[in-house]
């Protein structure tokens, strides 16, 4: 009879037939050794770090029951062992009580041993993503994307965006690793140089600021399905060729911003074409006796930027019209059952209402088209209208709007069309005034937009709390405002215990009654929240929904919130000081006219 003793000897002695395939050569036989945990040490440069605590005391119970399975693999340096691989069994046996542990001893040359360390702690499915990406990024010296993927089983897009994670710089990859940061937005930070990422961290501040780095990121990226170039052109710029095979372009980087989705990650080379791109759009308009017009209104026409491109159309000997100069037909798009259940998404339309909906819809279509199939015989002429930024542009019919000619009326044209060098001092002053008011209503939608854009990337959805009064006020207003349509308001609220439900909606609200929970209200409540305010004219001074959720968000992130307000705040202090010295001149002059 074979005693527990003697099989335990037995193994211990085993000998194994292996083959060694670090190098691709077959190995003598080997043998799995019990030796003493003593004798055995970590590896120093071994390039996992981190191991979970938690794994660890699972598995030295599993030891203490089964023993390890697998034997560790070790290699001889002086009077001790090295791990090689199996770290992590040679830890809980350790915390099992255990005297010996079954190995395996090899000898390795050169880097072999690394390389082996590293492609095992690969295929294993909890490795920290920094580590990982450092890993593979050694790996990287030797094999190309595609090898390691075959080697590790993983996608080529998997090791491309684990290579982009390597180059961040410590400082973030802790966020990482604390779980604090994503590893997506990992790799958008790895997009930038070392020294630009150390400047990110710093405007960061203490703390990880989600919110704030996507903003960097977005300012130094470009979404090159917006361009206002032929991304395939090779002879835009010759030297940076086609953006479709730029390895600049995200697509080709591993897909870091979606599957398929060109972002360029060059900003200068971005800026290069975009400025080509309306080189060729005034060529364009020269060659071809074609009105260029800048999206720009007059009230708007004094901003810095704006002033730059009106200077350099006028420097290229074209004659400036803004919007207010002319009138414009564009080619209208014909409109579709599709397009107007997202139009009327949010009113409680039927479908004979969604289609007298779009009778209507097609009706004004076919009226615009014809306006704009007679538009040269109207007196209207080709022409180019381009957005003074992005310099996106579409082909359109133009005429320019006649102004009066009486000389005696110089003044009858209304103050907002004409330009501030044809005003007096008093007009100019009016003028002034008239444009910081609008520049404050659209400086208060960036920045609403900016507030809520911040509040949507955080956990605000989640948030235990009670819902405030603040909130609740909030939610009541919007529903009420974004929801229900007039109809909907005088069927369904204006008799509120009326009779006007079925049995089966009855029992709809009876079954929703019973499975009811205060958490999914309260989750219910705050995703509603944070989508149905407004963008655009409407914002957090001017709005009863924006208004009201403003103030209920301020509970939860005043200290972010009040960052962005004093971003926004010292902008416009530094610009109406300005304007403040500006206006006392122009009194001065006023004073000195009626002396």
């Amino acid at each position: 009879m074979t005693t527990k003793a003697s099989t335990t000897k037995k193994r211990s002695r085993t000998k194994v037939a292996a083959k060694n395939e670090v190098n691709g050569k077959k190995s003598s036989v080997l043998e799995i050794q019990n030796l003493p945990l003593g004798k055995i040490k970590p590896d120093p440069e071994q390039p996992r770090k981190t191991f979970n605590e938690d794994a660890l005391k699972q598995l030295s119970k599993s030891i203490e029951k089964h023993g390890v399975l697998q034997p560790i693999t070790l290699r001889k340096l002086n009077e001790h062992y090295v791990i090689v691989m199996g770290e992590r069994r040679y830890r809980a046996s350790k915390l099992a009580g255990k005297k010996t542990v079954p190995c395996i001893v090899r000898t390795y040359e050169n880097n072999d041993v690394l390389e082996v360390q590293i492609i095992e702690n690969l295929q294993r499915q909890d490795v920290e993503p920094t580590e990982e990406a450092e890993a593979i990024a050694y790996l990287s010296e030797k094999y190309a994307p595609t090898e390691i993927a075959k080697r590790l089983g993983r996608t080529d897009n998997f090791i491309r965006q684990r290579l982009k994670l390597a180059g961040l710089i410590d400082g973030f990859k802790q966020f990482v690793r604390n779980g604090e940061m994503t590893i997506s937005l990992g790799v958008g930070v790895a997009l930038f140089e070392p020294e630009e990422q150390q400047m990110m961290l710093e405007t960061m501040g203490e703390g990880f600021n989600a919110h704030q780095i996507n903003r960097m990121i977005k300012d130094q990226t470009y979404d090159l399905e917006k361009a206002s170039f032929d991304v395939t052109d090779k002879k835009l710029v010759p030297k940076a060729g086609s953006c479709v095979e730029c390895p600049f372009n995200a697509a080709n980087q591993g897909n870091l911003f979606g599957e398929g989705k060109m972002v360029c990650t060059k900003a200068a080379c971005y800026e290069t074409k975009k400025s080509k791109s309306l080189l060729n759009l005034i060529e364009k308009s020269k060659k071809e006796n074609i009105l260029l017009i800048p999206e720009i209104r007059q009230y708007w026409a004094d901003d810095e930027s704006n002033q730059l491109i009106i200077s350099q159309l006028e420097k290229n000997g074209l004659k400036v019209y803004l919007l207010d100069d002319v009138e414009i037909i564009e080619n209208p798009i014909e409109p579709t059952i599709e397009g107007i259940k997202i139009e009327y998404q949010h009113y409680d339309y039927s479908e004979d209402e969604l289609k007298a909906e779009l009778d209507e819809a097609m009706q004004n279509y076919k009226e615009a088209l014809e306006k704009f199939n007679s538009a040269k015989e109207e007196g209207f002429k080709n022409g180019i209208v381009f957005h003074p930024d992005s310099f996106q542009h579409k082909e359109i019919f133009v005429k320019i709007v006649e102004k009066s000619k009486n000389d005696s009326t110089e003044y009858s044209t209304p103050l907002a069309n004409r330009k501030m060098a044809d005003c007096t001092p008093e007009e100019q002053i009016v003028k002034i005034n008239e444009r910081e008011i609008r520049k404050k209503q659209i400086e208060n939608n960036k920045q609403f937009e900016e507030v809520v854009q911040m509040i949507r990337e955080t956990k605000y959805i989640d948030t235990k709390k009670t819902l405030s009064t603040d909130e609740m006020v909030a939610f009541s207003i919007s529903l009420f405002e974004n929801n229900v349509d007039y109809v909907s308001q005088q069927k369904y609220f204006s008799k509120f215990l009326g009779d006007t439900s079925k049995m089966t909606k009855v029992e709809m609200v009876e079954n929703f009654k019973k499975n009811f929970k205060k958490e999914m209200f309260h989750r219910l409540i705050r995703y509603m929240l944070k989508k149905q305010v407004h963008f655009g004219e409407s914002n957090h001074v001017n709005n009863l929904t924006n208004i009201s959720f403003y103030n209920a968000i301020q509970g939860y992130y005043k200290s972010k919130i009040a960052g962005i307000e004093k971003e926004y705040a010292e902008k416009r202090d530094k610009r109406e000081a300005h304007l403040k010295e500006r206006i006392m001149v122009l009194e001065k002059q006023i004073q000195e006219l009626n002396e």
